[in-house]
């Protein structure tokens, strides 16, 4: 939380000793504190002075926690308003619960001057933590000639402020997700995997995701079902024994999973749509609405060229008008112009066509992603300066980068 942003608190808390203890950290940090050792006037007192956040213990006597945060949230006035509980309570059950009545945040007793800050940093600043894992298709790719943007290949993580956790796709950038989930040491961990479809450069590395194996998270793995074939079956195949010597059985998480259509959907009250995209099999796009601010992710899609006869001009004004606006725009930039000549119908695009779409569609940001194999750091450096001049041309408004491995945005 920046030092030069100050915010209006409300700490109620039974505990006086407990509720000075916060008020000291966040009076120490610049911001103006009230406080209460009764949930009976709080109410009263948002109303003549509306809090920006209000940190809330649960076992209160008269008015609880849990009656407080219902009955906040039951008021328009205070829509604007973020709920933080801190509580002696670190059972699953009070953290679900405290998400279903509407809390932003939820941390256990004792609380750490640090933790207690980023947490109030991330619910009320409501950004978005967009973080690559890796960039390339098809095959991973090691070595000197990936050693800026990286040789892993797509995986994509969307973090929430409510802390809500969405991943696309599954490649070998996901094992480096693992180990970064894995020593952070929070327990109880859920998240979502959004799968483009089954290609092995976007699943393969999925028995390598650690936190799959932990009793005590959760995890929903959803994608296109291919026909008769679900995506449950789809995981399942590529671990089968013969292939894999860990099957899902041995999944210590509860794993469930759902087949996709395009279609709009809720995840965790966040509103996501899919789009089915031009590529070998079923694959799907993804757009996330959140807070007026937008991602697209649409991989692995083939863009012919304005005259070509495989180019069906329904289709690309149903993908403009899918990603329109959006703020970013991840999309697959797999070729260079003179490669497309010799890959033409293997279900990717072209720098120049990439960089069009983007213009058609407005999008604010275009990053450039999985990258050919066969292409060097200065090779993708070199579409980038492809698709910057083009825009130039074009006199669009979009910026366009291409990220590399380990990079994250805030939106």
């Amino acid at each position: 939380m920046s030092r030069s942003q100050t915010y209006r608190f409300l700490v109620v808390d039974d505990d006086a000793i407990a509720a000075s203890a916060i008020s000291a950290i966040l009076t120490d940090a610049g911001h103006t504190v009230e406080t209460l050792t009764s949930g009976r006037d709080v109410l009263e007192r948002m109303l003549a002075s509306p809090p920006d956040c209000i940190l809330l213990d649960l076992m209160m006597p008269g008015v609880d926690g849990y009656e407080l945060c219902a009955a906040i949230r039951a008021k328009p006035q205070f829509d604007r308003t973020r709920v933080l509980v801190v509580s002696s309570k670190s059972y699953d059950f009070d953290r679900r619960r405290a998400r279903e009545l509407g809390a932003d945040g939820y941390l256990a007793k004792p609380v750490r001057k640090d933790v207690l800050l980023a947490e109030i940093a991330r619910i009320l600043e409501d950004a978005l933590a967009l973080r690559y894992w890796g960039v390339r298709g098809t095959l991973p790719v090691p070595g000197p000639r990936a050693q800026r943007y990286g040789g892993n290949t797509s995986c994509v993580t969307l973090s929430f402020p409510s802390g809500a956790l969405f991943i696309f796709d599954a490649g070998t950038g996901i094992k480096a997700l693992s180990d970064h989930l894995m020593e952070d040491g929070k327990a109880r961990r859920k998240g979502h995997i959004f799968i483009s479809h089954p290609h092995w450069d976007h699943i393969n590395a999925i028995p390598f995701f650690g936190p799959l194996y932990v009793p005590g998270n959760e995890f929903e793995i959803l994608g296109a079902a291919h026909g008769g074939t679900s995506v449950r079956e789809m995981i399942s195949a590529q671990m089968d024994g013969i292939y894999f010597p860990v099957t899902i059985r041995e999944f210590g998480a509860r794993v469930y999973f759902r087949d996709l259509r395009q279609e709009s959907i809720e995840v965790e009250g966040i509103p996501v749509r899919t789009m089915l995209l031009n590529h070998p099999g079923q694959c799907l796009g993804y757009r996330i609405d959140y807070g007026g601010r937008s991602v697209c992710y649409v991989t692995d899609h083939e863009l012919y060229p304005v005259g070509h006869p495989g180019r069906d001009p329904r289709y690309v004004a149903e993908l403009v008008e899918f990603v329109r606006g959006t703020d970013l725009l991840i999309t697959d930039a797999c070729y260079t112009d003179e490669e497309y000549v010799r890959k033409e119908g293997w279900g990717h695009s072209a720098i120049t066509e990439v960089a069009d779409f983007a213009h058609a569609a407005q999008a604010k940001v275009l990053h450039l992603f999985h990258h050919d194999p066969a292409q060097s750091d200065d090779d993708i450096d070199a579409k980038l300066h492809t698709a910057e001049a083009r825009l130039r041309s074009l006199g669009s408004t979009t910026v366009v980068a291409a990220p590399a491995e380990g990079e994250v945005f805030e939106l």
